[in-house]
């Protein structure tokens, strides 16, 4: 890999690292801002349009290598198949859980009136939440293998394995 693609796949990944440091962030200190729920409704959409902003760059990443443009989608689609399901589980399980917890608590902010649902909704989310770092952490790291760059005989030996 030459000194121009390291350093492009470095700021990339520091990008993608800011943006789930980001996540983490609203995950973890969110709740702080229900108070006003104006900026709880901002952070929850900057939060929502830095999570397709991180599964954009990770499909753009995924479409310059060589792979993809040689026609072998299925190499890739086998390889990052969990973490593509699990970026779009996550996204849509935030966006829900965005919306119902405004929803909860626009009219009286600082009132503590979570149904058995919305709890359950939480749950599920985090839960995913850990998945969806691990797996997109892990995705950003291994896109960036020379590998996937270059015709060799590692993307041969992958081809007679389909």
């Amino acid at each position: 890999m030459s000194v121009l693609t390291a350093n492009k796949y470095t700021t990339i990944i520091i990008g993608q690292y800011l943006i789930l440091l980001f996540d983490i962030c609203v995950n973890s200190f969110g709740s702080f801002a229900r108070q006003y729920p104006i900026n709880l409704l901002v952070l929850y959409i900057i939060q929502d349009f830095c999570l397709i902003i991180g599964f954009t760059i990770l499909l753009v990443n995924f479409f310059s290598t060589y792979i993809f443009q040689a026609g072998l989608i299925q190499l890739l689609y086998i390889r990052f198949r969990m973490t593509l399901v699990i970026c779009i589980l996550y996204l849509v399980l935030s966006i829900i859980l965005h919306t119902w917890h405004i929803t909860l608590h626009w009219s009286n902010p600082l009132t503590h009136n979570w149904t058995k649902g919305f709890h359950a909704l939480y749950a599920v989310h985090r839960i995913v939440a850990v998945f969806y770092y691990y797996f997109y952490k892990r995705a950003a790291l291994k896109i960036a293998d020379p590998r996937l760059y270059e015709g060799s005989s590692w993307v041969e030996k992958q081809l007679s394995l389909l």
